[in-house]
């Protein structure tokens, strides 16, 4: 007597295991990474487009931290949007975050610090200064 086994398997894609995680858009870390973006813009364009700067050298030091902040935090939101800091695990990403978060932070604040007291009258230069001090 012969018996015949046949095994069926159901393969089911669900929504998270595609290449782009936009689940990460609506957790509390991803939702601060955009918050974070669009404040680095904000003051990014409010230096970038003030007319009379009183000091150049001290806006100028601004816009480079604060640009070279904002593209780190992109480049991260892409590594979690599209997932790749789990096809690179010889990187510790959480201490490498810390350590740019860390030396970021230091960084914009000495760059607020310094714009705010340059500013003189210029508005546009306040509020850019001003807000990554509160950030």
């Amino acid at each position: 007597m012969s018996h015949t086994v046949i095994t069926t398997t159901t393969t089911t894609r669900t929504s998270g295991d595609g290449v782009l995680n936009m689940g990460y858009t609506r957790t509390i870390p991803g939702l601060l990474k955009i918050g974070q973006m669009i404040a680095l813009l904000i003051a990014v364009l409010c230096v970038h487009c003030a007319r009379g700067w009183p000091s150049w050298a001290a806006f100028q030091f601004f816009e480079v931290v604060t640009l070279w902040f904002l593209i780190a935090v992109l480049i991260f939101f892409i590594m979690h949007l599209f997932r790749l800091q789990g096809k690179m695990p010889c990187i510790n990403w959480p201490l490498t975050e810390f350590f740019h978060y860390s030396v970021g932070t230091v960084l914009i604040f000495i760059a607020s610090i310094v714009a705010a007291v340059k500013a003189g009258a210029a508005s546009a230069l306040v509020a850019g200064s001003v807000q990554q001090c509160k950030q």
